[in-house]
């Protein structure tokens, strides 16, 4: 990692308060990559503090809407030249492709740019109040200070989404990655001051949850939280905001169902089925971890989906041949074998995958095959619970005619405390409607899976968020929204305590 490699509280660059440090190491091969400061709660206060300071004595909750762009502006413009090198950290960080980290360079542009568009664009309104002296109109105003709490899985891509929209709406924050992937964050804020944002607007906080988490969720100077990562931390930062009744954004991934119907295009079914599981080692919220397939088709598409798997290529971000990664952690891979192992205890079938691979190649990275889990059923715990590794699980499902078959695929993919996303594969434009109105998830495709519209909502239904997480068609999330009645002629009105009769 290149520049300053430390904790910003305030304006001030510095160690964490007990000098504690954590050495970052890249999944794929164990190269060192950084030593970074391992804060502390007291540090974590601090920063909290700052940005209250910032937010209720500073300038930027009041800076103009076009310089606030114009700043935003400048970190795309930044981010742009220096791409090549951010992708870098990112894939050292996480042990993707680089070919993957420059495409995220990408998405991440293009959040700046939106929200700089947005922050001059979204303006009140007047209410017409029936009333010729009054004046009423409705404003927005930032929410205040917000707590940024940022996964591993795609470290800068998550944290555009919570950073770009909090400084389009004129907040400040106290931004916190995961203490697994710190490089590209310490990029951003240090790029943020080099391009003039304020002191105390962008703090950074590095470290583990259990360390710093509670005075980001809980002090009472902090107004927002918005958490990506699982849904047990999820709830635990529900809970935590609960007294100060805090504006929350959760999203907490997903059980995402994959439904494939007999009458599908099953040669680009079959395609995008392998990139929904398969695309980054599974390590993504939205996967399509759970393959749904019509009983007649079953063996086609599973036999082809086992053979194709077994042909994936691992390796890490120099490898140009490869096709995915490592998983982040050797404490994240044990828990996607015991995943596996309770599934297959359970009475799932095995297809393929389900090892290390073997080779000297991947002896010092976190590396898992590529696995499917056939003739699974929603009781399991493979279909309930989140692996977020490479794991497909297959159920199937039947119906004597067409509303039984709807019926029955339907009630699979609902049938999980989740709801984040899904997919449904036919070329029956009725039934892919229908089927889609009636799943209880937050983001539908239709004969696709995985891209996203940078203006439209990403959020989940059920136990996958609260709020509009990402809020990429608005900044609704970062933002109040203010009721000004202006009475331009005020009169006593004499309803209370008036004048006595016969009294002037």
């Amino acid at each position: 990692m290149t520049g300053t490699t430390r904790l910003l509280i305030g304006g001030e660059w510095r160690d964490a308060a007990d000098g504690a440090t954590r050495e970052i190491r890249c999944p794929a091969d164990g190269r060192p990559v950084a030593t970074v400061p391992e804060a502390t709660a007291d540090d974590a206060l601090d920063a909290v503090r700052a940005a209250r300071v910032a937010f209720d004595e500073g300038p930027w909750p009041h800076t103009p809407a076009p310089e606030r762009a114009a700043l935003l502006h400048r970190l795309a413009d930044r981010l742009t030249s220096e791409k090549e090198e951010v992708a870098r950290l990112e894939a050292l960080d996480t042990g993707k492709r680089m070919v993957e980290a420059r495409l995220d360079m990408d998405d991440i542009i293009s959040v700046f740019r939106h929200y700089a568009g947005l922050a001059q664009a979204e303006a009140g309104r007047v209410v017409d109040a029936g009333m010729p002296d009054v004046v009423s109109r409705v404003v927005h105003e930032p929410v205040g200070v917000c707590s940024l709490i940022t996964p591993w899985n795609y470290p800068l891509l998550q944290t555009s989404w919570k950073v770009a929209p909090a400084l389009a709406a004129g907040n400040t924050f106290v931004l916190k990655p995961s203490e697994l992937t710190p490089s590209t964050a310490v990029w951003l804020v240090r790029t943020l001051t080099e391009e003039g944002l304020p002191a105390g607007v962008a703090n950074l906080v590095l470290g583990a949850g259990d360390r710093v988490g509670p005075p980001l969720t809980e002090a009472p100077e902090v107004d927002l939280v918005s958490f990506t990562g699982g849904l047990v931390t999820g709830r635990r930062i529900m809970a935590s905001a609960a007294p100060t009744v805090k504006r929350i954004a959760l999203e907490l991934g997903g059980k995402n169902p994959n439904i494939l119907f007999a009458d599908a295009d099953l040669d680009a079914a079959i395609d995008l089925a392998l990139t929904a599981i398969f695309l980054d080692s599974g390590q993504v919220c939205s996967a399509g971890s759970r393959l749904i397939v019509e009983e007649s088709i079953h063996d086609e598409v599973v036999d082809e989906l086992v053979a194709r798997a077994a042909r994936i290529r691992l390796g890490g971000p120099d490898d140009e041949q490869a096709e995915t990664g490592p998983l982040i952690s050797a404490g994240h891979r044990e828990k996607v074998e015991a995943y596996v192992a309770a599934g297959v205890a359970e009475g799932a079938v095995l297809r393929v995958g389900g090892a290390r691979p073997e080779g000297a190649a991947y002896d010092a990275g976190f590396y898992y095959l590529p696995t499917i889990l056939d003739r699974c059923t929603s009781a399991m715990s493979c279909v309930q619970e989140e692996s977020f590794g490479p794991v497909l699980t297959v159920e199937t499902f039947s119906g004597e005619d067409r509303d039984a078959a709807e019926d029955a695929a339907v009630a699979l993919a609902n049938d999980t405390v989740y709801g984040l996303a899904g997919a449904v594969w036919t070329q029956n434009a009725g039934r892919a409607e229908r089927v889609a109105a009636r799943l209880r998830h937050g983001t539908i495709w239709i004969n696709d899976y995985h891209p996203y519209v940078p203006q439209a909502e990403w959020g989940g239904f059920k136990q996958s968020g609260v709020g509009r997480e990402l809020g990429l068609a608005g900044l609704a999330e970062y933002r109040e929204t203010k009721h000004v009645w202006h009475n331009t002629r005020p009169a006593a009105q004499h309803w209370f305590g008036g004048p006595q009769d016969g009294q002037s």
